[in-house]
């Protein structure tokens, strides 16, 4: 599903920044973590809210999937600098008694041994609808290179993607077709044929070793596809006060037997969770990914000297993504 951009989120997100703005070095609200002094280095700090029929339809998915999707999409803001999870807490609010609050910590617990991010405390209270909020530290590691923020992109770099796109969206459409036909998830055998898409839907992966990989080759900006491809390069974009020209959109297997629109979907629909950034060398960016043993990102278009130009190819870029309505 394709949701068009539309006045809120971002323009909140806007005018919180301008009245949050920190002292030189550090970086505050804009980013997709806040860079603070720490004792032994720069601290990674970022906070997300899960709610349920927002982020996850519990009708589709399990308590589970939302619990790991909470912790994954804040690693995946670390991941986005090119650092490392140190640890999280988790603040539940909801109609405590309606939810199996085990199987939701299975979902977060299994996502913190992943990531190797230990959830180490939080807080529960009672609310009419299920929220998961996740707060994380990260450490930036080695000072440098330094940690990758969205604003340093340059005229002339390369922009890569670290997999193809569409699977998160294209496995939420499965599960609403399945519903649709009043089959049930678990035996409906589109779902299972489509088993790929529908995991990418409910179980996100973050990109920890991709994210530090691309700052160890040199990435000049980056940032996690969450809101979609085009929301998300626009937003390197304007930090970086650069054009951008995207000439491939890679879509992932699978994407186009469940989408008649399998471009536009993986430019808007959201959640992928793959790394966008920006390089000067391409050449460095190979070496490095496979010097770790990683899938080379893909080359997918350039940045350009014009702040204004957002291009698709011979026309405009889409302007689809997800933004929350205020």
């Amino acid at each position: 599903m394709i949701f068009t951009i539309l006045p809120g989120e971002f323009a909140i997100i806007e005018q919180l920044r301008r009245r949050m703005t920190g002292p030189e070095g550090q970086v505050w609200v804009g980013d997709d973590v806040a860079l603070v002094p720490g004792p032994l280095g720069a601290l990674l700090l970022a906070a997300d809210a899960v709610v349920a029929g927002v982020h996850a339809d519990l009708s589709l998915v399990g308590l589970d999937d939302l619990g790991w999707k909470a912790l994954v999409a804040n690693v995946s803001d670390v991941a986005a600098v090119g650092g490392r999870p140190l640890a999280a807490v988790v603040a539940v609010a909801g109609p405590l008694g309606e939810i199996d609050v085990d199987l939701l910590y299975d979902g977060l617990l299994a996502a913190s041994q992943a990531y190797g991010c230990p959830v180490v405390g939080g807080d529960l209270t009672s609310a009419p609808t299920l929220v998961v909020s996740v707060a994380i530290a990260g450490d930036a590691g080695p000072a440098q290179p330094p940690p990758v923020l969205r604003s340093g992109a340059r005229p002339g770099d390369r922009l890569f993607v670290t997999g193809p796109l569409g699977s998160s969206a294209a496995g939420l459409a499965v599960l609403r077709n399945a519903a649709a036909a009043g089959d049930p998830a678990k035996g409906d055998s589109s779902v299972e044929f489509f088993a790929d898409l529908v995991q990418a839907h409910r179980r996100p992966r973050a990109r920890l070793a991709e994210g530090a990989a691309a700052r160890a080759a040199g990435a000049t900006a980056m940032i996690d596809v969450s809101d979609g491809l085009a929301s998300d390069l626009r937003h390197l974009a304007a930090a970086s006060g650069v054009g951008v020209v995207l000439e491939k959109v890679p879509v992932a297997l699978g994407v186009p037997r469940v989408s008649d629109e399998p471009e536009l979907l993986a430019l808007g629909g959201g959640e992928d969770y793959e790394l966008l950034f920006a390089a000067a060398d391409p050449e460095r960016v190979a070496t490095v990914f496979v010097e770790l043993g990683l899938g080379l990102p893909l080359e997918i278009g350039f940045c350009t000297a014009d702040p204004s130009e957002r291009r698709l190819r011979d026309g405009e870029l889409p302007d689809v993504g997800w933004e929350h309505r205020w």
